[in-house]
């Protein structure tokens, strides 16, 4: 299988190549750079940089991955722009995941004994993006979903569970304050697009895939002005 992973959710850039992911050679490229700002124009180069690597033409492409959201409205739809482009150049279908369950999958995010493992991302304003997760299936106990700390806390019980990413500090804090056997990892944990490769042919296929924001925009539209006044009469 022929595969293209791309994410842009967060504060990093990555994206990741594998030709023959079944066979007996594959071969797997991956490029991943921190930024907060400027991977629309880093995205296209470093997709090249990795189809290259491996030998792959954009045609023999059998699925394009993408992480879809929860992130920053800019980088979550840069992402999903660019699959959306691609599917539609190569006619490969698109296979969406979570970001949070990309970031849970990461070899970093080590449970060790709690049956439980969240990912938290910080959503400011007092919130987090937030997902759990069976700690040995990785199995999700819930969608993504935008809560406040207390009500992200309350989540995980009492434990044993393990909270990773930015948001995972404020959780545990309050959870250990309650008595909860809960412990905060990996507050830099990014998601990465190499971990799509092993898991996406396991997941469903779709020709459509949406950014998942779980917050509306804070730019509205302007309101009409009290000044303008429709226009009557001819354009000469």
């Amino acid at each position: 299988m022929n595969l293209l992973a791309l994410d842009t959710c967060f504060d990093a850039c990555s994206v990741a190549a594998g030709r023959r992911l079944r066979s007996l050679t594959p071969s797997i490229s991956y490029a991943c750079e921190l930024m907060s700002t400027g991977h629309a124009e880093r995205l296209m180069p470093m997709i090249e940089d990795v189809m290259a690597d491996v030998g792959m033409g954009f045609h023999e492409l059998d699925r394009i991955v993408v992480a879809n959201g929860p992130g920053t409205f800019t980088g979550t739809r840069i992402a999903v722009s660019a699959a959306r482009a691609l599917a539609l150049a190569t006619g490969a279908p698109i296979v969406a995941i979570s970001s949070l369950a990309l970031m849970a999958m990461s070899p970093n995010a080590v449970s060790n004994n709690a049956t439980t493992l969240a990912v938290a991302t910080d959503a400011r304003r007092g919130e987090v993006y937030f997902q759990s997760f069976h700690a040995r299936s990785l199995m999700a106990n819930g969608p993504p979903a935008l809560l406040n700390v207390a009500d992200a806390a309350a989540q995980l019980g009492i434990g044993p569970a393990i909270v990773a990413g930015s948001g995972g500090a404020a959780i545990a804090a309050l959870a250990q304050a309650a008595g909860c056997d809960v412990h905060a990892i990996c507050p830099n944990l990014t998601p990465e697009a190499i971990d799509m490769l092993f898991v996406s042919a396991a997941l469903p296929i779709t020709n459509r895939v949406a950014p998942l924001y779980l917050r509306p925009a804070d730019a509205k539209p302007p309101a009409p002005s009290p000044f303008a006044k429709p226009f009557v009469g001819n354009i000469a």
